[in-house]
């Protein structure tokens, strides 16, 4: 396990809610592949969260991981959020229910298959693969509209 998997990930939503799509760029040793889908019903945190769901779910074996995203709600949540969210049963400190629980769970679970660097980047600044992540995320809009 010594040579990292680049991930961008990224979600896009028309309205929101409304149509929804997510967008991932996976980069290993010299090799590309590029992930999009959508759902005509949805929000922005969850495109942005699966997103990084569906990239990690790719992965067949432990790897080792940067995890390149825009959304501070993912880098935020899963790094730091989602320790006392477990504590408190999947409670929020107001003592509301986690919002978009099931895919917090689904990303904890995957999370824990890897060593993974959490890395906020900043959204349409000019990043490759940032960029190309939002492209396909935008894609994904257009096929959940069809």
């Amino acid at each position: 396990m010594s040579e990292w998997v680049v991930i961008y990930t990224d979600g896009a939503c028309k309205g929101n809610p409304g149509a929804g799509g997510w967008g991932a760029v996976l980069g290993y040793g010299g090799r590309t592949r590029e992930l999009y889908g959508g759902e005509a019903l949805t929000t922005n945190n969850r495109m942005e969260l699966t997103a990084v769901i569906r990239a990690l779910e790719t992965l067949r074996r432990r790897c080792r991981v940067r995890l390149h995203t825009d959304s501070q709600y993912v880098q935020r949540g899963i790094s730091a959020w989602i320790h006392d969210w477990k504590k408190r049963g999947w409670r929020t400190a107001g003592k509301k229910p986690v919002k978009n629980e099931d895919l917090w769970r689904r990303l904890d679970e995957l999370a824990q298959k890897h060593e993974i660097k959490w890395i906020w980047v900043r959204g349409h600044a000019g990043h490759d693969g940032n960029e190309r992540a939002d492209a396909l995320a935008n894609r994904g809009v257009e096929c959940a509209r069809s």
